[in-house]
């Protein structure tokens, strides 16, 4: 026979088309069509309703950048229509290949009733199947015209991704607003013909399953008349029977299909739009659950179910209704799906108190899975946090990304720094907005690493990003691959349905031991630099607030503040989302977060300062709280005392031009160039600074990537360098030495200062930010032989190699840290602290004169200057706190790092203060103390092995006890506990490395 292959699936492209694609809709009519433009922010649904429109016509211009308009649709189905199924199909000007990244809308009746959302892949409103003709038809659409943020030459700067810099140019022309007549069968034709055209693409071309199917197509389009689709489309189907009813073979690969809508919280929208995005896909869902009986719908992100709760409750009664149905499912268990690198141990924590919680309450429901599609990467401290909400599974997808390596499994046990082990999913499908395209079902069955051993995978299916969801022509797709010859089978389940399956056939899976490094978008560690210093200051001032709080309550009587610390912390954990808090969203959520932090910095910081007095009572003596997990000056960790400064600091002048700082334990020499030649640790009698090198260097790079402006750091920025080192002024401060720069159109001022018996060189950096795609880095490198470096992460901290042996290493030149980056040699290291950044990088040389010895340099990001989404990203002053503590180990690092994120506070009182709870061990790190959700009163105590090694304690509750109980995160009894050994108030401890422990102190 001939290959005819080519002309029979050109034939088909052509046919489906220009024939019958357009026939799907054989009949219509137009709508009237007025319009009223909200003339601000969104308004309440009744109020959109009611307003008075004025006509509009099919390709007249609508909608300012994230204005609302409010259409309203009338018409009169046609008496000739009866019998017929009728949809209206309204377009509002969308481009199909953009969903839930352009305008978009939600349809309701007269009488406010919502009844589906409208995105470019989802335009028809359903108005009855069959019709009796002549009914009267009345829409209202509540239309959202976003600008397009990400256009076809994506990462362009734009000034549309803030309302206060948009503009007000129409964004859409109006397209199609119609009544029509649904022809199902011509529907269904192209279904079946879509399904075969992209099987039959995908399969070998010796394969006899292609040529089979081929065939069967090349008959059904002889039997279609193109002058009478309509007609003839029922006797195409029937030739194509045989070829979609051939079951799978035994052995196909099976893909657990997931309804899905991956909605960013904010990302190329603000959080208001969101609201509106969850509004439109939950309406979208629920409605298309009442049509399709085998579909499940799976959402995760806490925050969005409570969006819908909150601001459209007449959606959220069917949301309730089909989540008690068992079909609309509640997944992941987290506040919002977070970046898990940057949080810190408490807020990673709390994403699943709240989110558990929340799934608990409203519903009753505990989910066992970690959702986290799209997360740039995952912490090596998460297994243990998700095995504490008493979680077991996790779900991701966004590993797939990576640029270097291709990581070796799709289901494996994930084993976290304490040595919990997780069972992961990454669905080779290899995306988190599967359409059911043979493509995509083609590559999840080919890709699957597992094969052999395992046979299942998992597809979340729907439009995401901006939402949208799955739509009913993926159902149909679906429904055809169910057991279908040359294609892997398909079946709708829940997340749990897959994992207890998955996990079942392959309960000895692969382990992957460490963080899961994601090797793209690691800029995200460092954009947006004070929307980082604002989640990091919010953590922090959280843990004070509860601290002081619980102990003010417990001693005092004070008010514990609930509801506030609730609404509080709720709102940290979205701002964690993960495109806010990596720097990724366009510059109105930027706008947005830091008028926020610095909202929630004054509410806390009233509840620290109440809480403190109501402790310190009446009095002139000065008293200093401790906020910090170790004690300092003589005051111990979560108590408040007169503090005690021992020996002074000495600033001179330095031969040559510069300073010495030397306080009895350093001794650092500032040269002329305000760079630090010499950090002296007087003690173990050696030196920090490599030879011939100078720290405190700041380093600018030009900052261009290939794409993701704002997500992505090229290895290839590093090829050119700029040591600032030129000064415009140098002068002693204080216990230190004041140094200014300018550089471009930017100016540095720089503190370098050395406190009284202090083993750490504070540098407080403020950079008023004018630069343009460049990189700013500060550089210290250190006479250290080491080949591997900790850097500290959710209760605990990582090693990273410094060498780069491999690709896997070489890929990571740019990684997280929290408060510290640790090296050492045996007996000696040097900890580098921060306040608030993340993006770090560590390089390794050998000195090839001189002592022959290592250099191992350091160097922290502080700044960058994408231009996209936000073109104005960083622009302006900012203010970092860095020290450098030579001569420290990890247990050093460990405190220096909480030292620093917790400044001193004095207040004026006639009393000290006990500590509420206190751990006679430095290894043994606590990071919350509070009061139990419940309101019973209880005091819950989180703490966790912080050097890496075993730790035996004694935790003493400053209090009258009346039991103790080990629990898990939402502070429920844990099963997994050890019997806990105690007495009186105290409780014996032996802790494994990193290990991870709530308890919960009834008080007597």
């Amino acid at each position: 026979m001939h290959d005819d292959r080519s002309l029979v699936e050109a034939r088909l492209r052509r046919v489906l088309d220009e024939r019958l694609r357009p026939a799907v809709y054989p009949e219509s009519v137009p709508l009237e069509v007025a319009v009223w433009h909200a003339p601000d922010e969104p308004v309440p649904v009744a109020e959109g309703l009611a307003a008075e429109p004025e006509p509009i016509a099919v390709g007249d211009r609508w909608g300012a950048p994230w204005g609302t308009s409010w259409f309203r649709v009338t018409g009169t189905v046609p008496e000739e229509w009866a019998g017929r199924t009728v949809e209206a199909v309204l377009d509002l000007g969308f481009d199909e290949n953009m969903p839930g990244f352009q305008c978009e809308g939600l349809v309701y009746r007269p009488d406010g009733t919502p009844v589906k959302g409208l995105n470019p892949r989802n335009q028809w409103v359903r108005i009855g199947a069959p019709v009796e003709g002549g009914e009267e038809v009345r829409l209202h659409v509540e239309a959202a015209s976003n600008p397009v943020i990400l256009d076809y030459h994506p990462f362009l700067p734009t000034q549309l991704g803030d309302k206060e810099t948009a503009g007000s140019e129409p964004q859409y022309r109006l397209a199609r607003m119609d009544l029509a007549v649904l022809d199902e069968t011509v529907w269904q034709l192209v279904i079946d013909l879509e399904v075969l055209g992209e099987l039959m693409a995908e399969l070998p071309v010796d394969s006899a399953r292609r040529w089979e199917i081929l065939r069967a197509v090349e008959k059904a389009l002889d039997a279609l008349d193109l002058q009478d689709v309509g007609g003839t489309a029922a006797q195409a189907r029937v030739r194509l029977e045989t070829v979609l009813t051939e079951p799978a073979v035994p052995s196909a690969h099976r893909i657990s299909a997931v309804g899905h809508a991956h909605i960013d919280s904010a990302w190329l929208w603000p959080l208001r739009e969101t609201v509106r995005k969850v509004a439109r896909t939950t309406s979208n869902m629920t409605a298309l659950l009442d049509d399709e009986p085998e579909f499940v719908f799976a959402m995760s992100q806490a925050q969005q179910w409570a969006w819908v709760r909150d601001h459209r409750p007449e959606v959220w009664a069917r949301v309730k209704k089909a989540v008690a149905d068992g079909r609309f499912v509640p997944a992941g268990g987290m506040w919002v799906e977070s970046d898990t690198n940057m949080p810190g141990s408490e807020a990673m924590a709390r994403q699943f108190v709240h989110g558990k919680r929340f799934f608990l309450d409203e519903f009753g429901i505990e989910n066992e899975e970690a959702w986290l599609p799209d997360t740039f990467g995952f912490a090596a401290g998460l297994p243990q946090i998700i095995k504490a909400a008493g979680s077991k599974w996790l779900l991701t997808q966004k590993i797939s990304w990576s640029q270097t390596n291709k990581f070796p499994h799709h289901t494996f046990r994930w084993e976290g720094i304490d040595g919990t082990r997780i069972f992961t999913h990454f669905p080779p499908v290899d995306t988190y907005n599967c359409s059911m395209k043979g493509s995509e079902i083609a590559h999840a069955a080919r890709n699957f690493k597992d094969k052999g051993v395992a046979r299942h995978s998992l597809a979340p299916t729907g439009w995401g990003d901006g939402g949208g969801g799955t739509t009913r022509e993926m159902i149909a797709k679906a429904a055809r691959l169910r057991d279908l010859e040359g294609s892997a089978t398909v079946a709708w389940e829940t997340p749990a349905e897959f994992f207890a399956k998955a996990e079942a056939e392959y309960p000895e899976p692969p382990v992957w031991v460490g963080e899961l490094y994601l090797e793209l978008h690691r800029a995200t560690l460092t954009s947006q630099a004070r929307t980082k210093q604002g989640n990091r200051r919010s953590e922090h001032l959280l843990r004070e607030a509860e601290l002081w709080a619980a102990t003010a309550a417990v001693r005092a009587g004070f008010p514990y503040p609930y509801e506030e610390l609730d609404r509080i912390w709720k709102t940290v954990l979205l701002h964690q989302f993960h495109d806010i808090l990596p720097g990724s969203s366009i510059a109105w959520v930027h706008r947005e977060a830091r008028r926020t932090y610095d909202r929630l910095a004054d509410e806390l910081n009233g509840i620290i300062d109440a809480a403190q007095r109501a402790l310190a009572g009446e009095g002139t003596r000065e008293l200093l709280f401790n906020s910090a997990p170790h004690g300092r000056r003589a005051v111990a960790a979560g108590g408040a005392a007169p503090a005690v400064t021992e020996g002074r600091t000495k600033v001179t002048g330095r031969p040559g031009g510069g300073h010495v700082l030397d306080n009895g334990v350093l001794r650092v020499e500032v040269d002329a160039r305000g760079l630090v030649v010499s950090a002296y640790d007087i003690a173990a009698d050696r030196e920090t600074i490599a030879p011939g090198q100078a720290g405190n260097l700041l380093q600018l790079h030009p900052d261009f990537p290939n794409m993701w402006d704002a997500w992505d750091v090229d290895e290839f920025y590093r090829n050119t360098v700029t040591a600032l080192t030129g000064v415009d002024g140098i002068a002693p401060e204080g216990h230190g030495v004041r140094i200014t720069r300018t550089f471009g159109a930017s100016r540095v001022s720089q503190l370098l200062s050395l406190a009284p018996g202090e083993r750490r060189l504070l540098v407080d950096t403020e950079v008023d930010w004018h630069e343009t795609e460049k990189f700013l880095k500060l550089a210290f490198p250190l006479d250290v032989h080491a080949e591997r470096y900790a850097s500290e992460t959710q209760f605990g901290h990582f090693h990273r190699p410094t060498h780069t042996n491999t690709s896997w290493e070489a890929a990571k030149f740019e990684a997280c840290n929290h408060r510290f980056v640790h090296l050492e040699e045996p007996g000696w290291g040097v900890a580098l602290v921060n306040d608030s950044t993340y993006g770090h990088d560590v390089t390794r040389t050998v000195r090839t004169d001189g002592d022959r010895g290592t250099t191992t340099t350091v160097r922290a990001s502080l700044l960058r200057a994408p231009r996209f989404p936000d073109p104005e990203t960083d622009q302006g002053v900012h203010r970092f706190r860095h020290a450098l503590v030579p001569g420290a180990g990890i247990g050093d690092a460990v405190r220096e790092g909480w030292r620093i994120n917790l400044p001193e506070r004095s207040l004026p009182g006639s009393q000290e203060v006990a500590p509420l709870v206190s751990v006679d061990q430095e290894a043994v790190v606590v990071t919350a103390v509070k009061l139990a959700d419940d309101g019973s009163g209880d005091v819950v105590v989180r703490f966790h092995e912080a050097h890496g090694g075993r730790a035996r304690a004694t935790l003493t509750a400053g209090f009258e006890v009346a039991g103790v109980t080990a629990t898990d995160l939402l502070e429920r009894p844990s099963a997994d506990a050890a019997p806990l050994r105690s007495e009186g108030n105290e409780v014996s401890l032996r802790l494994r490395p990193f290990e991870l422990v709530t308890l919960r102190f009834a008080r007597a």
